[in-house]
């Protein structure tokens, strides 16, 4: 054998017996400020949400492993994403349903049963018990499960890389979401650095769940995906006029102070039911003709169809799951390009977006992500 050939061999038999990370009992702050003791790496969990699958992704190429119980809100919200992964990580169907996708049917017992080592819950979770659910994460502690609150919902941007630094300590992938951090800021840095100096805020109107209801229209405010806006460079109509997080603006406040430009979010999944006719379909799985065909058929509404954004060919459509994911870095830089189309001329957020799926997520970039009115495919 070669000294080469034997240096190899004997590095991976030494690799092969090398015992894994030792466990050490950490104490850390949570996203609600709580402090927590866990025994890190974390070997078995539970989620409060079962979208935070493709979150725990980002840093750790099998995260099925770990996972000992979550809802099913990941398979009924955004049946399209959980097919890919369920097609990427077929044991992912065994894996026990501990809620159905809202914090009044999240099972306290089957989630103490399962033993997991940690459960991993939002701040502000809209499809799970969260920290305001004081009694469940009191129970969930006496019986020797710590609970860790992470945020990539509520104040997406300020919390994402604090969120994302804990779960690598948790899983013991520091270095993993260094990498993502990194990446991450960088590419919110093109959008920031960009407005620098810049005083116009175009009047932005971002209605959610388009076809879901009659009325019109439910927004997001000082949070969420309004934050999305702001940090983009625009003026959120909604904000200070909707208490808390999310809810209705009425049309006559849109046309008494008509938008400039309009982004309707989402809830249509490519090849399932949930593509409801009058729902726009967007993101896994979804093609460029049935995302136009949703969005004009949304903007050819009663009253929507009158307002100064549409008839100037300026509205948009998003994903609407961006609001819970790390993804929705793309996501702004999409928004900043349609806002100040000429700062951002050269910025490319497919591009982001595509390698966000190349390094951090084990299924493929497979759909359209955003869609324009007017042209298509919103680059």
């Amino acid at each position: 054998m070669r000294p080469t050939h034997f240096l190899t061999a004997l590095l991976a038999a030494f690799l092969a017996i090398a015992p894994a990370r030792a466990e050490e009992k950490l104490t850390l702050t949570d996203l609600a400020g709580r402090q927590v003791t866990v025994t890190v790496p974390v070997k078995t969990l539970i989620l409060g949400e079962g979208r935070y699958v493709p979150i725990l992704a980002m840093l750790d190429p099998d995260p099925i492993s770990r996972i000992a119980g979550m809802p099913g809100d990941f398979r009924q919200l955004d049946p399209a994403g959980h097919a890919a992964y369920l097609k990427r990580f077929p044991q992912m169907k065994d894996i026990p349903v501990i809620g159905h996708g809202s914090a009044q049917s999240f099972s306290l017992e089957k989630s103490i049963t399962v033993k997991p080592d940690v459960a991993v819950f939002g701040l502000g979770s809209g499809h799970g018990p969260g920290a305001r659910h004081k009694e469940m994460l009191d129970a969930l502690t006496a019986a020797g499960v710590p609970v860790v609150i992470l945020d990539f919902r509520m104040e997406p941007i300020a919390n994402t890389p604090k969120s994302m630094e804990l779960l690598g300590r948790l899983l013991g992938r520091e270095k993993e979401a260094r990498a993502f951090i990194d990446f991450y800021s960088r590419e919110l840095a093109r959008v920031t650095d960009g407005l620098k100096g810049v005083s116009s805020k175009p009047r932005t109107f971002l209605e959610i769940h388009v076809g879901m209801r009659e009325d019109c229209c439910a927004s997001m405010g000082n949070a969420m995906m309004g934050r999305f806006i702001e940090l983009a460079g625009g003026d959120n109509l909604a904000a200070g006029k909707i208490p808390g997080s999310h809810g209705l603006v009425s049309l006559e406040h849109l046309l008494a102070r008509p938008p400039e430009v309009y982004i309707a979010t989402a809830i249509g999944a490519a090849g399932t039911t949930y593509g409801k006719p009058g729902r726009i379909v967007l993101g896994p799985g979804a093609d460029a003709a049935t995302a136009q065909e949703g969005l004009k058929r949304a903007m050819a509404r009663s009253g929507i169809s009158g307002l100064k954004a549409v008839k100037d060919g300026r509205a948009f459509a998003l994903w609407h799951h961006f609001y819970n994911t790390p993804l929705h870095v793309a996501a702004i830089q999409a928004i900043a390009k349609w806002l100040h189309p000429d700062i951002f001329r050269d910025l490319d957020p497919q591009a982001t977006l595509a390698e966000m799926f190349r390094r951090f997520q084990p299924v493929p970039l497979d759909g359209v992500y955003w869609m324009a009115l007017d042209a298509g495919v919103g680059r």
